[in-house]
């Protein structure tokens, strides 16, 4: 069986400061481009049945500077809809609710998302990538929150569980199976990681 490869874009501007970013399409800084290229000698022994990214151009680089293809654009791959909290770091949030949390409260307004909305639309590309399995792996090039909803929902477990999963900027995650049972088989390995001796930067949002 293959496994759901995921894939989180490299370094923007707004990533590297905090700032919590979904709808905002933002490019990718220089460093977050040479993250992103290498990602290529990581995944170049794969066989991707379905390459499906984020409809963010930030993904959409990652993907392309990784060396991917991408199949498909998923709409349901987006990142964690803020709403009035788009922009802003967790400690200016908190300054105003300091007990607010975006994993049980979740975004803020009417554009903003709960953690059961993100999961259910995490679910549904769980479920139509796990099919393609058979024949090879399945890429989700996407998002910190995002990617770590998917990660919870694998393992059966509510969105808001993805809070325990820590994700670099250009990392990569698998999800697979063990005896038959959905497993996390590798998690939040950078390039940087992989080549012991360089500094491995997590940039955060």
């Amino acid at each position: 069986m293959g496994e759901i490869v995921l894939i989180r874009h490299g370094e923007t501007t707004w990533s590297a400061s905090g700032r919590h970013t979904s709808i905002t399409d933002l490019d990718l800084t220089e460093h977050g481009a040479r993250q992103a290229k290498a990602l290529g000698p990581l995944l170049a022994e794969r066989h991707f049945e379905a390459v499906w990214s984020s409809p963010r151009k930030r993904a959409l680089i990652t993907a392309d500077l990784a060396g991917l293809k991408v199949t498909a654009v998923i709409a349901d791959l987006a990142e964690w809809a803020y709403g009035d909290y788009e922009g802003r770091t967790s400690e200016e949030i908190r300054a105003e609710d300091p007990d607010w949390s975006l994993w049980t409260d979740g975004g803020k307004g009417p554009e903003g998302e709960t953690a059961d909305e993100v999961a259910e639309r995490l679910d549904r590309a769980l479920a139509e990538a796990e099919p393609l399995l058979a024949r090879g792996d399945v890429a989700f090039v996407a998002h910190g929150h995002s990617l770590r909803v998917a990660a919870a929902r694998w393992l059966g477990h509510p969105a808001a569980e993805g809070r325990d999963f820590q994700i670099a900027t250009a990392s990569i995650g698998a999800l697979g199976y063990e005896h038959g049972r959905h497993a996390i088989t590798l998690w939040n390995l950078t390039a940087d990681a992989a080549n012991p001796g360089t500094a491995t930067k997590d940039a955060g949002i």
